[in-house]
């Protein structure tokens, strides 16, 4: 008898080497984008919270990333790490036990999202109210008016696919939409970012809401489903070097 997969790729975090492994998530993270130089990460509690993990594991790995030079720990009121580079010392190895042993599975859930996000959103195409379309609109103010700052673009762009999903009136269809990033995110909820992606984002973004708030549900299922493969793009372009690495 075949056994239903769940939702969750992320491997467990092993309390021997949790810190290890958040360091190894976090590299990963930082190669695709999800956190940017110059880009403070969230707080030692957000990322504890986030990853299901102590404090002092969060603490462990970010000391682990300081020193090699991925990140900065800064004090005082606006302390806290901040990202250095994009790539350093050991991140084909750490990104390497990150992503391969679970490929496969990754796969079957980038796969299973093309299907899901157009549902979504040809669902609330057809449920749309003017109290989710002013929503949608909102949301989408915020993501364009984001600009380069990252933070509020992770935020915003969460907030669009959130007001989308919200449209669709199924609680059910806009929890999943939720789990999907966050394990297609390593943990972090947040998508691969650089100024080409956001750029072609913003424009995936104003032409989804018009079509959901058009009611048009056939144009916005296509459009959420050419939107939702730059994530798998970018992860497979990552997977594809890491393979072609020297071990």
């Amino acid at each position: 008898m075949s056994t239903v997969p769940t939702l969750s790729i992320l491997e467990p975090v092993k309390l021997r080497s949790g810190a290890e492994h958040v360091a190894d998530r976090l590299v990963t993270a930082i190669a695709l984008g999800e956190f940017v130089p110059g880009q403070r990460l969230p707080s030692e509690r957000e990322l504890a919270s986030t990853l299901e993990v102590s404090r002092t594991t969060i603490r462990e790995a970010i000391q682990r990333l300081a020193a090699l030079g991925y990140v900065e720990v800064r004090r005082g009121r606006t302390g806290g790490a901040y990202v250095l580079e994009a790539t350093g010392p050991g991140a084909t190895e750490m990104i390497r036990r990150t992503l391969l042993p679970e490929w496969h599975n990754m796969e079957d859930l980038l796969e299973f999202r093309q299907l899901i996000e157009p549902l979504i959103a040809r669902t609330a195409a057809s449920r749309l109210t003017p109290d989710d379309a002013d929503a949608i609109r909102t949301a989408l103010d915020g993501y364009v008016a984001a600009g380069e700052d990252r933070e509020a673009s992770r935020a915003a762009d969460q907030a669009v696919h959130v007001a989308i999903a919200n449209a669709t009136s199924n609680p059910y269809l806009a929890s999943l939409s939720g789990q999907i990033r966050r394990e297609i995110s390593l943990g972090f909820g947040a998508e691969p970012y650089s100024r080409e992606i956001r750029a072609r984002a913003v424009k995936d973004h104003t032409a989804l809401a018009a079509a959901v708030i058009d009611g048009k549900a056939a144009a916005a299922a296509r459009i959420a489903e050419r939107h939702f493969e730059l994530t798998g793009a970018v992860l497979r372009d990552l997977v594809s070097t890491i393979e072609k690495a020297d071990p």
